[in-house]
């Protein structure tokens, strides 16, 4: 899902569960249950983002179950499946100074220290260890997010990475 402008993507609702209204939710956040941390959620509705207030929620296996205001029987819980979930941006708690949302990083371009264009961020991934930006570009280039020994400098207001990379790798 893309999500435009002031909402972020953290989930969709892959089923029901039970007969009051219960919603499968396949989570997008880590830990998966913190997308219950977030009320209202905005449901992408007929092309709308619709808000919904988030009444119960709680971890359920390896998954998430929840409901909303709006889906108080298993009918109208089952007219929601499928649907994409996202929060506002005003939603998310603020950043200190060197930190950075994903989100935020994706389509900065990256450059070396001498100024060769490397191409830009297309997404993150985890991989325990670090971070790792996969780069678009000439060719796609996957480079780990570490501070200070890789990444040199970002400039979110000019849109930049500078990283300490070789442009032959």
């Amino acid at each position: 899902m893309s999500a435009s402008g002031d909402y972020l993507p953290v989930g969709r609702i892959s089923g029901v569960f039970g007969v009051h209204g219960w919603l499968k939710i396949f989570s997008y956040t880590e830990p998966r249950h913190n997308i219950l941390n977030y009320s209202p959620w905005y449901l992408l509705q007929d092309g709308q983002w619709v808000a919904h207030e988030l009444i119960d929620g709680q971890s359920h296996g390896k998954g998430v179950v929840a409901r909303l205001a709006a889906a108080s029987d298993r009918d109208r819980a089952a007219a929601l499946v499928g649907t994409e979930i996202a929060i506002s941006r005003q939603q998310l708690p603020v950043l200190q100074d060197n930190e950075y949302y994903w989100r935020d990083l994706e389509g900065m371009r990256v450059l070396t220290p001498r100024g060769e264009e490397l191409g830009v961020v297309d997404y993150l991934f985890e991989t325990g260890s670090n971070d790792v930006m996969v780069v678009a570009g000439e060719r796609e280039r996957l480079i780990p997010f570490i501070r200070d020994e890789v990444v040199v400098k970002v400039d979110k207001e000019q849109g930049v990475i500078v990283v300490d990379w070789d442009v032959d790798f």
